[in-house]
């Protein structure tokens, strides 16, 4: 349990970091790690009802497509913003101040699979991530959905 509540911490902590770097260098860095855009997710918190944001790596980046990976490292559980989207699947997507909205969906096996030799093209750790857990880490599709 402890182990758990520090990895969620330090999780918190590198996401304050990297959103500290786009706020000091006003917008012009942290928008790409490595060839992956960065992504700020803005989901509804399930408990709490209140707008919850993260940063987060989009390995497949498509105009009419973002897909997300939920592998929170490789940890067992899932990542907090994914079980937000299962609860309330409506969510927001802001990409270099512009921000859109998007319907999140879990990939199916096969969507999955398909997509999985671009996902780790773009980051090899994912193949990592998924061989650390016994959980199926999951894929997130977000399309665009009409106001």
């Amino acid at each position: 349990m402890t182990s758990d509540r520090l990895r969620d911490l330090s999780m918190r902590a590198m996401n304050a970091a990297h959103r500290s770097l786009q706020v000091l260098s006003r917008g012009r860095l942290g928008w790409k790690i490595g060839p992956m855009p960065v992504v700020e997710l803005h989901t509804v918190g399930r408990k709490t009802g209140e707008r919850r944001s993260t940063l987060l790596t989009a390995p497949i980046h498509e105009p009419d497509r973002v897909v997300l990976i939920a592998s929170k490292g490789g940890d067992d559980r899932n990542p907090f913003w994914y079980l937000n989207l299962l609860a309330q699947p409506d969510v927001e997507l802001t990409e270099n101040g512009h921000t859109r909205l998007m319907h999140a969906r879990t990939a199916s096996e096969e969507e999955k699979a398909a997509m999985w030799p671009a996902i780790v093209r773009a980051y090899s750790g994912y193949a990592g991530y998924q061989k650390k857990t016994t959980r199926d880490i999951p894929v997130v599709i977000c399309e665009p959905r009409t106001p």
